[in-house]
C-alpha cells in the first residue's frame, strides 16, 4: 500500500539502531519510504518476479540467505541482480548475517541502500510495520484541543473563542495531561484507530486569551504533557442555546466521523457558572464505562420499569 505521505530512511535507520553496510550518495529527499508494507523476496530470488512491489521495504532472513547459498554462483548473481533491478526503497538483512559479496557490489550499481540489522526476522518485520503504519498513516489537522482525562483520550472541538484552552487549562492543574492545543494532527493508524498529536512547531505551546501564548510543560511541568494519545471521545462544546433541547439522559449514543471511523461524541452546552472541567472528567469516565459495557442511563431505565 503506498500512499502521499514518506517518511526518511534516515529516520528510520537511527530509529531502529540498522548498520549501514551501503547508503547511495543521494539527498535525504530522495532516500524515503513511501510503503506501509515489506516484503521477503524469496519468490524473486526463486525467479517468480509476478506481483512484486518495489515500494516496500526488502528484508532478508536466515531462509532467503540460504536459499541463495545453495545456487550456483552464476544463477546466485542473476537472480541477486534482477532484485536489485527493481530497486527497492531499502534491503535490510537480518540476524547479522554474513552477506556474499555480489550483494554489496550489486546494492552499489543501483544504488539501493543495504543495511543490517542483529534482530531477528520476525521481531523487527513486526516492529518496523508498526512503526511505518503510524509514520505513513493518512492523517487530517483538526482545529481543537486534545487531552488525556483519566486515560483517555479526549478530542475537543468548537468555535474559536468558546473555552477550549481555558477548560485544558483547568484539567491539566487537576492532574491530567496536554496532547495539542489550537492544532491536533489527526492519524488513523487502523482501520479502528485514530491517533491524535501536535504538530512538531506548536508542541505543548497554549493561546490564552487576555495572557498570551503559554509553554504547558515549562509552567506545569513534564508530567502535564504527552506526546500522543488515541482519540476515543470527541465532545463538542458550544454555546448554551435556550432554544436548542439537549440530551439530559444519554441513552442514544452519539459519534462523529473522522476519516471514516466513528468516535463516540457529545455535545456540552457552555455558560456562565458551568465546570467544564469536571463536566469531561466525568464524560471521560462514563465512556470508559460504556466500553466496559455499563450504561448508567439503560440500568436506570430498567429500574424505573421504563426499558423497551
Amino acid at each position: 500500500m503506498s500512499g502521499k505521505y514518506s517518511v526518511p530512511l534516515r529516520k528510520v535507520i537511527k530509529t531502529h539502531s540498522f548498520e549501514e553496510i551501503y547508503m547511495p550518495d543521494k539527498p535525504d529527499s530522495e532516500l524515503v519510504i513511501c510503503s506501509q508494507d515489506i516484503n521477503r523476496p524469496g519468490l524473486l530470488f526463486a525467479g517468480y518476479e509476478k506481483f512484486f512491489d518495489p515500494l516496500r521495504v526488502e528484508f532478508i532472513g536466515l531462509a532467503e540467505m540460504s536459499y541463495l547459498e545453495e545456487l550456483d554462483e552464476q544463477t546466485q548473481r542473476e537472480r541477486l541482480e534482477l532484485f536489485f533491478s527493481f530497486k527497492p526503497p531499502a534491503v535490510i538483512i537480518t540476524r547479522n548475517i554474513y552477506y556474499p559479496d555480489v550483494m554489496l557490489e550489486l546494492a552499489k550499481k543501483y544504488e539501493v541502500p543495504l543495511l543490517r540489522t542483529a534482530e531477528i526476522t520476525s521481531q523487527i518485520t513486526a516492529t518496523l510495520i508498526s512503526y511505518l503504519g503510524t509514520e505513513l498513516a493518512e492523517r487530517i489537522t483538526r482545529h481543537g484541543v486534545m487531552v488525556e482525562v483519566y486515560g483517555e483520550g479526549i478530542l475537543i472541538l468548537g468555535d474559536s473563542g468558546v473555552g477550549k484552552s481555558e477548560t485544558a487549562v483547568e484539567l491539566i492543574k487537576r492532574g491530567h495531561r496536554l496532547i495539542a492545543d489550537d492544532a491536533v494532527e489527526i492519524k488513523k493508524v487502523s482501520s479502528k484507530t485514530l491517533v491524535g498529536s501536535s504538530p512538531d512547531n506548536i508542541r505543548h505551546f497554549m493561546e490564552l486569551r487576555g495572557i498570551g501564548i503559554v509553554n504547558a510543560r515549562n509552567i506545569f511541568g513534564v508530567g502535564a504533557v504527552k506526546l500522543t494519545e488515541k482519540i476515543d471521545m470527541v465532545i463538542q462544546l458550544e454555546h448554551w442555546d435556550p432554544q436548542k433541547a439537549y440530551d439530559r439522559l444519554g441513552l442514544e449514543d452519539e459519534y462523529t466521523t473522522i476519516l471514516g471511523i466513528k468516535i463516540p461524541s457529545t455535545t456540552i452546552p457552555v455558560k456562565p457558572g458551568r465546570n467544564l472541567a469536571i463536566i469531561i472528567e466525568i464524560a471521560a469516565m462514563n465512556n470508559r464505562q460504556k466500553k466496559l459495557g455499563y450504561n448508567a442511563a439503560k440500568e436506570l431505565m430498567q429500574q424505573l420499569g421504563m426499558e423497551e
